[in-house]
């Protein structure tokens, strides 16, 4: 009965949410339209309402939502954004200080606030998709075709793809169960150590790659997952774990060319940078996978997904009109809840000054005071500029504007990257094109020959592009750690030399695991962190 519940929880206003048969204990799932809402399942973490719920407990962070998802994660922990040392406090200031210590003592139960967002209880979920996957596989031919099957297969595989994707880039390699058989195996689930990271990789890929060719091609729901968003996934994918696996930089060149021609930058509006992300634009010619939003969402699970990264990055305090009475950028949606993300000064001050993408970061705002809040004010009245790419357009506290996961200018820019890793050598006209493409979109010129002169420099280039181009989308500390450059940038930036390059593992599991007689390592770095490391601590 939950998975057909979980409907309720989809894209928008939610998937159509239908009950099918009568769900009786041993006859269900039994007919195609079963099969389809028992795998929805698996999109769950993959929705905004502050909390999800698949197995027991009060809920989870989701891994879009801003509270605790990837920007938590994987932007505010880099030189994206300066320490928010007066808008925040707890663990949201210990991370925008990249400080991840105490994480070792985070709640061993489901995540109800936003006091501790651990994602480490989603190894038990990756255990239950793994059990539905198995269910699809194993569903009878009088239940649907072979066909249908594969694609209900490949979407959940999909997902679990992802789960693991995440969960490495949060933890490092995580014991996981992928194998049906031991689902329901108490000694399986007792042995938690950590996979090496050449088999965590391998677990990644199998997915999205069985995904890539068998998903649907076309989308059936809005927001439901298709074979080129698998495709885009398994580029990334490739791109990041290519130096240490074989063969990946060609698979993910492959991804792109089954991408190419499907796609295109979008160009239309005055500043097309911002009417990209736009609610009159959603789903536009960029967009390959993007969580659908409803303006109207408020949070709970039945209402659909929102956005709400406007309500972490305006200030509670901010007016939505001047003491002219004109409305400001804020408006119709007044204040947030609080600014605790920000834009860093440097990050903002490291744009071409042309860059249309700079537009998109607000560097003053009236308070409800009709007090003009600059630059000056900087380190007194707020922490770092503030991030207006998903602009405000409804009253409400929380926006219906779709949240981007895979656009044509990343995977541009990822190939460009692969083409000279693969090679080695300086890059060719196609890769060049690639990032001027982005560029010019951005109202900026092609790169200088300097740029364009190596490997080494085109690829110091695509580092800094990527950060202007996708900057509040999730990629940065990934981006950082492909090019071992995480504390090195991360520092200059913060002031602070993050603490650690992944999130350690809670103590309850490393005791948990040393109870059953296993070793789970606390700690995970990959190689090279500690040059990195030590290299930051000596500017």
């Amino acid at each position: 009965m939950a998975a057909a519940a979980l409907l309720t929880t989809g894209c928008e206003k939610g998937f159509d949410a239908k009950i099918f048969g009568s769900l009786l204990q041993g006859s269900y799932p039994s007919n195609k339209s079963e099969y389809t809402s028992y795998m929805m399942t698996c999109y769950l973490p993959f929705t905004t309402p502050f909390t999800y719920t698949i197995n027991e407990g009060t809920g989870m962070h989701g891994w879009y939502i801003a509270t605790g998802g990837d920007i938590r994660f994987f932007d505010s922990t880099t030189d994206i954004m300066a320490p928010g040392l007066t808008r925040c406090g707890g663990e949201w200031l210990q991370f925008s200080k990249a400080d991840f210590e105490n994480c070792i003592h985070y709640w061993r139960g489901w995540v109800t606030d936003d006091s501790n967002p651990n994602h480490f209880m989603k190894l038990a979920e990756i255990t239950r998709f793994t059990d539905i996957i198995n269910a699809l596989e194993t569903a009878p031919e009088t239940a649907m075709s072979a066909a249908d099957r594969n694609s209900l297969v490949a979407e959940a595989r999909l997902c679990r793809g992802m789960m693991l994707y995440y969960l490495l880039h949060v933890y490092g390699p995580v014991p996981v169960i992928l194998d049906p058989s031991l689902v329901f195996d108490d000694v399986a689930q007792a042995h938690t150590v950590r996979p090496t990271l050449d088999e965590m990789c391998g677990y990644v890929y199998d997915d999205l790659l069985y995904a890539a060719q068998n998903a649907p091609e076309v989308q059936t729901e809005k927001g439901r997952y298709t074979r080129d968003y698998a495709r885009f996934c398994l580029m990334r994918h490739c791109l990041n774990e290519g130096s240490h696996m074989e063969g990946y930089y060609d698979k993910g060149l492959e991804m792109f060319t089954e991408l190419k021609g499907k796609y295109d930058l979008f160009r239309s509006g005055e500043n097309p940078c911002a009417d990209l992300y736009k609610n009159a634009n959603k789903f536009n010619c960029e967009i390959i996978m993007a969580v659908s939003c409803d303006p109207e969402a408020d949070g709970s699970p039945k209402h659909g997904n929102a956005n709400i990264l406007s309500m972490c990055t305006i200030p509670w305090d901010s007016s939505a009109t001047d003491p002219d009475g004109n409305p400001t950028v804020f408006a119709p949606q007044n204040g947030g809840w609080q600014a605790f993300y920000n834009v860093a000064k440097k990050f903002y001050d490291g744009f071409e000054k042309n860059d249309r993408r700079r537009k998109l970061i607000v560097t003053e705002w009236w308070n409800k005071s009709k007090e003009l809040v600059t630059a000056n004010d900087l380190g007194s009245k707020w922490d770092g500029f503030i991030c207006n790419k998903f602009p405000v357009e409804t009253s409400g506290s929380f926006q219906g504007t779709d949240i981007p996961i895979a656009r044509w200018a990343d995977a541009l820019l990822m190939y460009a990257e692969l083409t000279v890793r693969k090679s080695g050598g300086a890059p060719g006209t196609d890769a060049i094109d690639a990032v001027n493409q982005v560029r010019r979109r951005a109202g900026l010129g092609d790169l200088d020959a300097t740029s364009t002169s190596s490997a080494e420099s085109f690829l110091d280039a695509i580092l800094l592009e990527r950060a202007h181009e996708l900057y509040y989308e999730g990629c940065r500390k990934i981006d950082l750690i492909r090019f071992n450059r995480y504390a090195r940038e991360t520092s200059k930036v913060k002031g602070f030399v993050p603490t650690r390059q992944y999130i350690p593992l809670p103590n309850y599991a490393v005791e948990a695991a040393a109870a059953n007689g296993c070793v789970l390592e606390q700690y995970y770095s990959r190689q090279g962190w500690d040059y990195d490391r030590a290299q930051a601590q000596g500017m």
